[in-house]
């Protein structure tokens, strides 16, 4: 249920067993806490929470591998196999005990969100994400991740165990005789410090703070910040606070399909469906089927940052059900050509280079070869009318963070537990590995999910035993 005000103690003046900072993946810790048995008292910094965080802003892709879905289609999948394609992604450097417990978890995590949390998920197979040799991303009608997080804020608000504190920061953590305090500060400034028996940070990680951007992941500092304002970095500098370590800091989701000036996501499916990217010469510069994380950075290193993506009416019908698309066809931000002269005309492109791009990506998508840039997957070849999108890279979110074990339980250095503290999505290390590289498409909702959902059941585990 939420509310606004002083936090008090929780629902009735009882002590929450499990304080959860922040309302986009945590709540899948506060659901689980809850169906569990435990009182919890959500924290949530943004009065627009509903919209404005990173998993409001997601595409809603969460890897479960072995899941109903997959068996209804026929997909022969595991966890191991999952697993394996995360350290491949990866180079081996994903923190193994987060990666394993994931990989285990994604199957019956999204079971759960179907059954208990009652999301429509859906099994995505209309194309390949880069690094994933199974279809096993599930996800909601659109791909709307503002979609499944209502989903999550409805059941939590229909839940008499879950007190949503809104607007309200978590500021500090402190040591208690049974637990931990929380230190929640409201926008008036005012404070008050409530004591529980474990606390979960899951404010996601810095992307909003400029300083820390620059100091951990240079290379996209000067790329546009397309997340949630209040990842700031705060569960990093509480956990570090209270004796935590950190790791992958260096780590972060990017993505180079951002609509220039729109702010709206192009998104990827339109290069693995067949479109490619151009840079402001006219010319390709890489392998669009690599990954969109990566690819931010070489975008951004294109003259004038930008690119532009190039589709025909093909990958548009096929694009057409994302919102993510929809909002950035309805922003304005496709410009139709009917020849490639034409197209080049629009952008203030070389119009002789544009056309040899065009022969060249043609050719090889025909053939089904490899491109000089080392690209082999061609599902379909440009033609007839086309349109293109100018592009930036930008920065989503940061994927390292405090260091946790296989149940979301915050480690210090020796190995050893920080107190009851947990960490989940942004806040916690992940299974990016480091740099932009190891991204799969949903290392940043499984682990703002699953580490949440599996922190909640460590939570219950333990109030169960002091009882």
């Amino acid at each position: 249920m939420s509310e606004e005000g002083m936090a008090g103690t929780g629902k009735g003046g009882l002590r929450p067993d499990l304080v959860v900072a922040g309302a986009g993946g945590g709540l899948a810790g506060a659901l689980r806490a809850a169906e569990l048995g435990l009182r919890v008292l959500v924290v949530e910094a943004s009065p627009h929470y509903a919209h404005g965080n990173n998993t409001a802003m997601s595409t809603a892709m969460v890897p479960g591998a072995g899941s109903r879905w997959q068996t209804e289609a026929g997909i022969d999948d595991s966890p191991e196999i999952f697993l394996a394609d995360v350290l491949a992604k990866t180079k081996g450097m994903a923190d193994r005990a987060v990666s394993h417990a994931l990989t285990e978890v994604g199957a019956r995590l999204v079971t759960w969100l179907a059954d208990y949390v009652g999301l429509p998920m859906e099994l995505a197979t209309d194309i390949p994400y880069p690094g994933h040799t199974n279809f096993r991303c599930h996800t909601v009608p659109g791909r709307s991740g503002a979609k499944m997080l209502a989903g999550l804020i409805a059941k939590a608000d229909a839940d008499p165990r879950i007190d949503i504190l809104a607007p309200a920061r978590l500021v500090d953590a402190q040591p208690a005789d049974d637990g931990l305090a929380a230190v929640i500060e409201f926008p008036d400034g005012s404070r008050e410090t409530v004591d529980c028996g474990a606390l979960l940070l899951a404010t996601n990680g810095y992307g909003a703070n400029r300083e820390m951007v620059e100091r951990y992941i240079p290379e996209i500092a000067g790329a546009t910040y397309h997340g949630s304002a209040e990842s700031r970095g705060d569960a990093l500098r509480i956990g570090l606070g209270l004796g935590a370590q950190a790791d992958c800091l260096d780590a972060y989701q990017g993505h180079a399909a951002l609509a220039v000036p729109y702010a709206t996501l192009l998104g990827w499916a339109t290069m693995m469906h067949g479109g490619i990217l151009v840079n402001n010469e006219g010319r390709r510069f890489g392998n669009e089927s690599r990954g969109y994380s990566e690819y931010a950075a070489e975008v951004l290193a294109q003259p004038g940052g930008t690119a532009i993506a190039v589709i025909d009416d093909y990958i548009f019908e096929k694009c057409r059900p994302f919102d993510d698309f929809r909002a950035t066809v309805e922003a304005g931000a496709l410009k139709w050509a009917e020849s490639v002269e034409e197209l080049a005309d629009l952008f203030g492109l070389d119009a002789a280079k544009l056309a040899a791009t065009m022969a060249d990506a043609r050719a090889s998508s025909e053939e089904g070869k490899a491109d000089a840039f080392g690209r082999s997957w061609w599902p379909h070849t440009l033609s007839g009318r086309l349109a293109g999108v100018r592009v930036t890279g930008a920065l989503f979110h940061t994927q390292g963070g405090l260091r946790v074990d296989e149940h979301a339980a915050v480690l210090r250095q020796d190995g050893t537990r920080v107190g009851h503290l947990y960490a989940s999505g942004g806040a916690a290390v992940g299974m990016s590995g480091h740099g932009a590289s190891g991204y799969l498409a949903g290392n940043g909702l499984l682990p703002a999910l699953g580490l949440a959902f599996l922190a909640a059941e460590d939570a219950a585990r333990l109030a169960r035993s002091a009882s």
